[in-house]
């Protein structure tokens, strides 16, 4: 074997020797490379489920006690009877919801301020409805006749009450006085007494909407939440169950 021949094989040999050993660096590279991709991938991930699991405030504040998002709960609705049936009635609103009401043996029937029976409940009389809320059906716990003439659209409309409209975009408006650090999803859902006298208050200066609960502020104040009409959403009870404020 001459030189030149022993050279050339030694040059293959190395060249060879180094374009394999480079193609090995490149290969574990990239899959160091695509190894910190996924990590990471992981990771952010990771910490958006986190994010999006933490960010339901419940209890007086926003930390601990009954969630202010929940449901059913306590809440109301006033308006005209419509279609009477053995155990429930339809109610039409001042803005034109239809409100199911179920009547149950336990629910409690007045007429003013004096006891009656179911069978006071007939078509075209205005009743104020309190009980259980779950969208547009009513558990009724108390079934109040009230006097003709009270209330009725006029009011809705004196009120500000925005009837819902398919399309038309949300209102939004304060009007009186909002709680102070009040903040959307906070408090306490309440039932019985506090919660009847807040829905009570509520749909007298609002008539139109449903309540569908009632929530116990951290200063003692209540939240009574307003769905089925485009304004308002929240209408504020003091402690003294006076109405001071909506937006």
């Amino acid at each position: 074997m001459s030189i030149r021949t022993s050279l050339s094989l030694k040059t293959f040999v190395r060249v060879t020797f180094l374009l394999l050993a480079a193609t090995a660096i490149l290969a574990a590279c990239g899959s160091s490379s695509s190894g910190t991709a996924t990590a990471s991938s992981s990771s952010s991930t990771s910490s958006s489920t986190s994010s999006s699991t933490t960010t339901q405030p419940s209890g007086p504040g926003g930390g601990g006690g009954s969630n202010a998002r929940s449901g059913p709960a306590s809440g109301g609705a006033s308006g005209t009877v419509g279609s009477v049936s053995t155990s429930s009635f339809t109610l039409l609103t001042s803005a034109g919801l239809k409100v199911t009401v179920d009547e149950a043996s336990s629910t409690i029937y007045q007429k003013g301020t004096s006891s009656t029976s179911a069978s006071a409940i007939t078509t075209g009389e205005r009743v104020l409805v309190l009980g259980t809320t779950s969208g547009a059906t009513i558990t009724a716990t108390q079934v109040i006749v009230q006097p003709t003439g009270g209330g009725g659209s006029a009011t809705s409309s004196a009120a500000g009450v925005i009837p819902f409209q398919r399309g038309a975009p949300t209102t939004s408006k304060q009007v009186g006085q909002i709680p102070a650090n009040y903040s959307q999803g906070s408090g306490t859902i309440v039932s019985g007494t506090a919660a009847n006298k807040a829905t009570e208050a509520a749909l007298a200066a609002y008539p139109g909407g449903i309540v569908d609960r009632v929530v116990l502020l951290s200063n003692g104040e209540y939240e009574v939440h307003y769905i089925g009409v485009n304004w308002p959403h929240h209408i504020f009870v003091n402690k003294d169950f006076k109405v001071i404020g909506a937006n």
